[in-house]
């Protein structure tokens, strides 16, 4: 019978990078549309700091997105290049090692010890890379796709508060910018809990929280910026 799992694990990395920018795309421009709005500013003023937040945000979520990944990229090389040399200079403890692992993990010492064996004739640093050090080709760092998901996702999510702010006028978009921020927020946990295979619910309600202190907060800044200035 023809049994066919769909698992969610190889969306890891690229899902964690592009809900990230997402979320932060819309949360850091409607608050700075928000906060900004607070003062009194005019419609022209409001989205050019919009604008210029997008720019700056996506560029920083690029760079620190390729800066973390590489960071991890660069451990796990360094890993991998010790584990080599490791297999080169002792096998037979590495070997041990690795049948301690599947003793560990329910088999008995002699068959935990086949196995070994025959991982390692198969692929000995792939067999160690994975059971011994939790790496593995699905879950394996990508700066460059990180990078480009969280700076591409993050210019969508701040192109949408913007898109409000074009669309109504000046006397609503502090309404309209929240109440929409609010919609996108909590469809884009929804969406990322269903690519993730995650409860939709609780990721929408999670998401739409923090987006909401968020903007809140930057509002309440802003308009006590506006008070004090006028």
């Amino acid at each position: 019978m023809k049994h066919t799992e769909h698992h969610k694990t190889h969306r890891t990395g690229w899902l964690r990078a592009a809900v990230l920018g997402a979320n932060d795309g819309i949360v850091s421009t409607a608050s700075l549309v928000l906060g900004v709005a607070a003062t009194g500013a005019s419609a022209e003023s409001i989205l050019v700091a919009g604008v210029a937040g997008l720019v700056a945000g996506a560029m920083s979520m690029a760079a620190g997105e390729y800066v973390s990944v590489s960071s991890q990229a660069d451990t796990e090389r360094a890993d991998l290049f010790r584990e080599r040399t490791e297999l080169e200079d002792n096998p037979e403890f590495e070997h041990a090692e690795l049948a301690a692992i599947y003793v560990k993990r329910g088999l008995d010492a002699e068959l935990a010890s086949t196995v070994a064996s025959q991982l390692m004739e198969h692929d000995a640093l792939g067999a160690h890379a994975r059971d011994e050090l939790g790496i593995s080709e699905a879950l394996a760092a990508r700066p460059v796709q990180a990078a480009f998901a969280s700076a591409g996702t993050f210019a969508v999510g701040a192109a949408l508060p913007l898109l409000i702010v074009v669309l109504f006028p000046i006397s609503m978009v502090m309404w309209a910018v929240s109440g929409s921020s609010l919609i996108f927020l909590a469809l884009l946990g929804a969406l990322s809990a269903k690519a993730g295979g995650a409860p939709v619910f609780l990721s929408a309600r999670r998401v739409t929280f923090w987006g909401a202190l968020a903007m809140a907060l930057t509002a309440g800044v802003g308009a006590l910026f506006g008070v004090v200035a006028g």
